[in-house]
């Protein structure tokens, strides 16, 4: 594959935090999604919550289908651009790697349990798990990613002006040119996951029969494609199939043919010309822009609001507020090696490990956890 001048070159890269030598011929970037792949934290987001609690259903998306949706969405946009697939790729692995159990209803709560010492935020705690929390070298903490995965995923949102607590941290040790964009690469990424979301959790509402075909007819650009749907197959399943892929399909050519146009408008010669743009080089045009965003309203208030969704958020929230609060106040709770690091109750040091044991958890541990120190009637 011929890689475009303006993709972040392999052969360039600035390197590790931990020097170690390569025995075969993967480039570093291949190297680094590997490790993400083979981590704990990337094997547990199959027991973690997208939108609907894993119990629901076996068909429903959890954290783990949707990152590899996200990094097949990403790699065919970074072949089509030219820039390095494998760094695509791990990034789009690695971007939901600090989600705490039950989505983002269990990061509200405990966000909430953890408020007075900086609360909770999943994209810090990503950076965490792969700088800190993996423990699988003998000579360092974290996976020892390159500085190209680890400013991707740091920044893969855009700029950081005021950076979390992780991410600050290491950025004061080694640089990561927060105040700029990151490459093409974390951008693809990041617009990745904004296209398998949207359009999956489409198909899991559907799925759910939280709303139906007829009230999503007259959503610009959705209900044209339903249409050309429900022209080709009377069958239900087949017709969301259709229209999923669809979706999928329409969002990335516009996606391809936008930021092709932003790309020769800017003429960057290097990655570094595409981090210090004025913007993204990655973007929907105002057309799809614009429908995405009606998707997006849509989602909120048929979905993510609905009833059923809203006392399952509801029940999510408070267990893990209940078990991030109940544990800051009673460390002695932990389980012995947390509890060492711990210390004593409602300190910062209590608060770190804390956010570290909850958000590690998947739904299902979370679920037995809360049981265990909440009803006397489950053994401890």
């Amino acid at each position: 594959m011929n890689i475009a001048s303006y993709a972040v070159q392999a052969n360039q890269s600035r390197g590790r935090q931990h020097e170690q030598i390569s025995s075969d011929d993967r480039s570093p970037y291949q190297r680094d999604r590997d490790r993400v792949v083979h981590c704990s934290a990337f094997r547990k987001l199959q027991y973690k919550t997208q939108v609907f609690v894993t119990r629901e259903g076996d068909f429903y998306r959890t954290r783990l289908t949707h990152s590899l949706e996200v990094a097949q969405i990403a790699r065919s946009i970074a072949r089509a651009l030219g820039v390095d697939e494998d760094l695509t790729e791990c990034l789009a692995l690695a971007h939901d790697l600090g989600h705490p159990p039950f989505g983002h209803a269990g990061e509200r709560g405990l966000n909430e349990a953890l408020r007075e010492f900086g609360g909770f935020d999943h994209n810090d705690q990503s950076f965490r798990v792969v700088t800190v929390l993996e423990q699988r070298y003998a000579a360092f903490d974290g996976l020892n990613l390159t500085w190209e995965s680890l400013e991707g995923l740091a920044k893969h949102n855009g700029p950081l002006k005021a950076p979390p607590a992780t991410i600050a941290a290491y950025d004061a040790q080694t640089p990561l040119d927060l105040r700029h964009y990151p490459s093409a690469e974390a951008q693809i990424a990041a617009f990745a996951d904004d296209i398998a979301y949207n359009t999956h959790d489409l198909d899991d509402g559907l799925r759910a029969g939280l709303f139906e075909f007829a009230d999503i007819q007259d959503l610009p650009v959705i209900g044209d494609l339903l249409r050309e749907a429900q022209g080709l197959t009377s069958a239900v399943n087949r017709i969301r199939h259709e229209l999923s892929r669809s979706v999928i399909n329409t969002l990335v050519h516009d996606a391809l043919t936008e930021s092709t146009r932003r790309i020769a408008a800017l003429a960057p010669a290097t990655a570094d010309d595409i981090r210090a743009a004025n913007g993204p080089v990655i973007g929907f045009s105002d057309e799809i822009r614009t429908a995405n965003a009606r998707l997006k309203k849509f989602l909120f208030t048929r979905m993510y609001r609905h009833w059923r969704l809203n006392r399952m958020t509801y029940k999510a929230e408070h267990v893990t507020k209940t078990l991030g609060s109940l544990l800051l106040r009673r460390p002695e709770l932990l389980p012995d090696d947390w509890r060492a690091r711990a210390g004593r109750g409602e300190t910062a040091q209590a608060a770190n490990v804390v956010r570290d044991y909850v958000a590690g958890m998947t739904d299902r541990y979370a679920l037995d956890e809360f049981s265990r120190l909440t009803d006397p009637a489950v053994p401890a």
